[in-house]
């Protein structure tokens, strides 16, 4: 211990507490701990430092990360670079919301329900659906939860998931699946969305749910209509994991059949952050509310007729016996959940239609200008703001240059898609403006 401690206890602190512990020195407390199991030498450590010191050490490590106000990224697949209003990292800073707990008790947490309450009308409202939770962990988690409630609901342990899903969205799904003894089969693709003959064929009175993704991982959209309708006729339900922002502009997914909706809320709001923290959205009907994981918040009136906000439903193993409880997640993204509030309340309908828009056609403005110098699109059909393109035998080689440069040119798709070997993700969001786009489409002829 001594003076170069970060621990604010003084020598005679540490003193009362061994005398009230009855002990005489530190090490006494592990006493139980046998002698051959305890390190017998010291920690390998650098010398200590003064506070200005690892300040100046953690800048330096700091400085080897590149982030987004220094680079020009077309990466997306997931989690995208969106611009933020001062107002979410305002309102999300409060102490009485970053500091809160679970609101377990109503009558002092109102204003953590009353923004779990309105974040999940919102939800409810952009998904077209009856009925939102008030979050899971991610988007992942949320397809995961969203296929154990279908198949739960449906008494059938088949999933059918498409393969244009984010394929991490698929490892957690396959990873639900084994520990609920689901069986997950993957429909195949064609140019680039689902196959519908193979879907159409793969629907068998043991599947309980399909799933698909709107806008696909490619950027595609998927006709959600008629897939609906396809899962519908054998009995099926149909799950969507969709793109918050793409919803400003494409017809919500209830409206087109969904059942159950996920997403993950990240572009609400959130910063990439180098992967989260996130939130996972889930909204479904009203037939299905009481298999929802986690939590609802809901409103009402007290003795005085006065609005008020409480915990309506928690269909979770802490709150109900364990064989009853729909799911083992225990907490929501509270604050992450009130990004994505204050985020889509700043903007409002009008706002989140015009963002969409501006990825939309800013995206088709960059793939038409990458096309002309020398980048082929891979997929014919109708796309939000991703894209697949390919440069043959010159894609790593030109990925590569331009990264060194300080252009991310979008995500390799060789792991995940061996039948894509040459391809890229390329995503664009609002915050890539056209000149922007102009230059680097110029390098790319540059390089090609």
């Amino acid at each position: 211990m001594g003076e170069w401690s970060y621990l604010p206890n003084t020598e005679k602190d540490r003193t009362q507490m061994l005398d009230a512990l009855g002990v005489a020195t530190v090490a006494d407390l592990f006493a139980d701990i046998p002698d051959h199991l305890r390190m017998q030498r010291p920690y390998r450590l650098d010398q200590p430092a003064s506070e200005s010191e690892l300040m100046r050490e953690f800048r330096t490590l700091g400085d080897a990360n590149v982030d987004l106000d220094r680079a020009v990224s077309f990466l997306g697949a997931g989690v995208y670079d969106h611009f933020i209003p001062s107002v979410v990292p305002a309102m999300v800073s409060r102490s009485e919301f970053y500091t809160a707990y679970t609101p377990y008790q109503p009558e002092i947490s109102q204003g953590v329900l009353q923004a779990i309450f309105e974040y999940q009308t919102m939800t409810a409202e952009l998904f077209g659906l009856d009925v939102a939770n008030a979050s899971v962990y991610d988007g992942p988690s949320a397809l995961g939860e969203g296929a154990l409630m279908a198949c739960t609901h449906t008494k059938r342990n088949k999933v059918l998931v498409s393969r244009s899903v984010n394929p991490e969205y698929r490892q957690v799904l396959a990873t639900y699946a084994a520990g609920q003894r689901m069986q997950v089969a993957e429909v195949p693709l064609r140019d680039g969305v689902t196959d519908l003959a193979a879907l159409e064929q793969a629907i068998t009175d043991e599947v309980g749910v399909v799933t698909v993704a709107y806008p696909n991982f490619f950027g595609q959209i998927e006709d959600v209509a008629v897939i609906a309708k396809l899962a519908h006729n054998k009995g099926a339900l149909l799950l969507v994991a969709t793109y918050p922002v793409a919803l400003g502009m494409l017809a919500a997914p209830g409206s087109l059949g969904a059942d159950i909706v996920v997403a993950d809320g990240q572009s609400l709001g959130n910063p990439p952050a180098f992967g989260g923290p996130h939130l996972g959205m889930m909204a479904t009907s009203k037939a299905l509310m009481r298999r929802l994981p986690g939590r609802i918040a809901g409103e009402t009136k007290d003795r005085g007729g006065r609005r008020g906000f409480v915990l309506t439903l928690q269909a979770r193993e802490q709150h109900i016996r364990r064989e009853k409880a729909s799911s083992n997640i225990c907490s929501n993204q509270a604050l992450n959940a009130l990004a994505a509030t204050v985020y889509l309340a700043s903007i409002g309908p009008v706002g989140l239609a015009e963002l969409a828009r501006h990825n939309y056609a800013k995206a088709h403005y960059a793939a038409k200008r990458f096309a002309q110098a020398g980048a082929k699109r891979v997929f014919a059909a109708p796309f939000f703001n991703e894209f697949v393109v390919t440069l043959g035998d010159q894609t790593e080689r030109v990925r590569r240059e331009l990264q060194e440069e300080g252009v991310f040119f979008g995500l390799p798709l060789r792991a995940d898609y061996p039948e894509l070997a040459d391809g890229l993700l390329v995503a664009v969001t609002e915050v890539l403006d056209k000149a922007t786009i102009d230059r680097v489409a110029a390098r790319l002829e540059e390089l090609l």
